[in-house]
């Protein structure tokens, strides 16, 4: 079975970066962040092998995958933010 490729959205990008920096400037390190990257890196990766992995979402054609905090559907989701403020579109 081939491998899927995995490909992250600007906005997904865009998320991953200022949470990353967002732990950078807090922790004063970038320790933790370089941590989280490979962790979710890593759980990302499983997807190409099992594309069903994770949660069905209430929009079809995604699915949430959990790390620790996050939750990733075609974004990545802080989950101790408010979720109002998620808007997908």
């Amino acid at each position: 079975m081939a491998k899927r490729k995995i490909i992250w959205s600007n906005r997904a990008n865009d998320k991953l970066i200022k949470i990353l920096e967002f732990y950078n400037k807090r922790n004063q390190s970038r320790s933790y962040s370089n941590k989280l990257f490979k962790l979710i890196t890593k759980n990302v990766k499983h997807l190409q092998s099992q594309p069903y992995l994770g949660l069905k979402s209430s929009l079809k054609p995604f699915r949430g995958l959990i790390i620790n905090d996050f939750i990733i559907i075609h974004t990545l989701w802080d989950c101790r933010q408010n979720p109002d403020s998620l808007i997908i579109r």
